[in-house]
């Protein structure tokens, strides 16, 4: 079997602003555990608890998120302005060029 090599370069990581995009997604978490929160009788009367109990999970689960992407955005900033006083361009992953993954 051929080793798969890649035909043509990887694309740049895309960046957007993934903060807000977690951020937003965590409240809509929260949000639909309190829309489901006053139905909670209705769900335990047909066996679906757990329908009440996933978004606030999720919710958690966004914090986690919103706590790991700020701390990742604060060390690419850091990151950035030290390799800007050095005065070299290197990519936070350290690559100089395109990469191929084998």
């Amino acid at each position: 079997m051929e080793k798969w090599t890649p035909k043509h370069e990887a694309p740049e990581p895309l960046e957007g602003p993934v903060v807000a995009t977690i951020t937003g997604g965590t409240i809509l978490w929260f949000v639909l555990f309190l829309a489901q929160l006053p139905f909670y009788g209705w769900f335990a009367d047909h066996g679906h608890t757990w329908w009440v109990w996933t978004p606030l999970a999720g919710a958690g689960l966004g914090l986690i998120g919103i706590w790991y992407v700020r701390g990742r955005d604060a060390a690419l900033k850091r990151h950035a302005e030290a390799e800007a006083k050095a005065g070299t361009a290197t990519p936070p992953g350290g690559a100089t060029g395109s990469t191929a993954v084998s």
